[in-house]
């Protein structure tokens, strides 16, 4: 079976998806571990709550299920807790993948070099690395490559010129996006329903992993033009409302900021960006002020509420949060019925529904909702009880109720 790895702080699940979807467009027999679930043979089975890379008793059986079922490819999304504790011991990687390396889990690996040492395991087992070349970890994952072994290939990708796969001329379109795919002498424009300059460096990792197991450029641009997304990153939900309402699973600074960045970019004037979000309790806390600070320079109207907040208590957690926003946003109450287009407020609200809820009652035409931070995810930790929970139900009873008011 040949494995591919693909880690990294933010994109991994749709980099392994792209791959995924290629391999199965190339009539491969593929399977997929990622955050999403398993799948191989048009099935898929769950993962567990809150789990990327499952525990070494899980991922060992659904590999084993699908060698019986006669699958040759593996894509397996990896994240720094699986290399960590060993989930991935034993597995041989052919290629490893890395999205990037952006500040997650300190709470965890304690500090950021740790964590950078930790996903170089990865590629340290791989026997082809596929790198971005725009993180700012490349240089030193390149020169710990290149210090254990001479004979280790190296395969980069990127926006940057001397990117072994590099992009040019990025167009955003009503459908999507294309641009100018460059490798050696090879040029040709692709086009995607995915949006924004992140997406651009995962299908360009997902291209340069396809190119590397000698997938053809025709199936590729097929593939590519036809994905569809995955649940939960930039999901739209579209009732006929007349502002936009998207779900998302940023829950990192760089993800929020790459997300509220494509977003402000399609925003048209008057329009205001509109975004909610929390961090989870007892995982990195550092993280929360920067957040905070994100959202209030790049969003009009910021709602701080509940995300995962296990044994913290949320309005703790806010107060984090805002101490990156107040700099930046002034705090206006729950109950604001007109924020006008140029103020950037934030507000407390740290019921999610009804947060969810009042961002929704606040929008108006032209508006671009975004609710970050659960994306997928089917539940919610309060204490140590998972409840469930979906954003995007959430979010379509709370559409569903302005319709109805507005129809009155």
């Amino acid at each position: 079976m040949t494995v591919v790895g693909v880690t990294g702080t933010d994109g991994k699940t749709t980099t392994s998806h792209l791959i995924y979807e290629i391999l199965k467009a190339a009539g491969k027999s593929v399977g997929l571990i990622s955050t999403i679930g398993a799948f191989w043979d048009n099935q898929q089975i769950d993962v567990g709550l809150h789990t990327t890379t499952p525990d070494p008793w899980l991922l060992q059986k659904l590999i084993s299920q699908m060698r019986a079922s006669r699958v040759k490819y593996l894509v397996l999304e990896t994240t720094s807790h699986g290399l960590d504790q060993h989930r991935v011991w034993g597995i041989p990687f052919a290629i490893g993948v890395l999205t990037n390396i952006t500040h997650e889990h300190l709470d965890y690996h304690r500090s950021f070099e740790n964590y950078r040492r930790t996903k170089a395991k990865l590629f340290q087992r791989a026997k082809v690395s596929i790198l971005n070349r725009g993180d700012p970890s490349f240089g030193f994952l390149k020169r710990l490559l290149i210090n254990q072994s001479r004979s280790k290939k190296i395969v980069s990708y990127g926006l940057e010129n001397r990117a072994d796969f590099r992009a040019k001329q990025i167009r955003l379109l009503s459908s999507g996006m294309s641009f100018k795919l460059e490798t050696g002498d090879q040029q040709l424009i692709l086009q995607t329903p995915l949006i924004g300059d992140y997406n651009v460096a995962n299908i360009l990792a997902a291209v340069a992993t396809a190119r590397e197991l000698a997938i053809d450029w025709s199936i590729i641009k097929q593939a590519l033009r036809r994905f569809a997304g995955v649940t939960g990153r930039m999901q739209l939900i579209d009732l006929g409302q007349p502002f936009s309402v998207i779900i998302d699973f940023a829950h990192t600074p760089n993800a929020l900021k790459q997300v509220l960045t494509t977003l402000k970019q399609l925003k048209k004037s008057p329009g205001r960006l509109i975004v909610v979000f929390g961090c989870a309790g007892e995982r990195d806390y550092l993280k929360r002020p920067i957040m905070g600070k994100i959202a209030a320079q790049l969003a009009e109207v910021s709602i701080f509420t509940a995300e995962d907040p296990r044994h913290e208590r949320i309005e703790d957690i806010i107060d984090q949060i805002v101490a990156g926003a107040s700099s930046l946003a002034k705090e206006v109450r729950s109950d604001a019925t007109f924020i006008k287009g140029g103020d950037h407020v934030f507000l407390r609200q740290p019921d999610r529904k009804k947060a969810i809820g009042l961002a929704i009652n606040l929008a108006q035409k032209g508006d671009i909702v975004v609710i970050c931070g659960k994306g997928h995810e089917r539940s919610m930790c309060y204490g140590s009880q998972e409840i469930p929970w979906s954003d995007f139900e959430v979010a379509k009873k709370a559409l569903k109720s302005y319709l109805k008011r507005m129809k009155g």
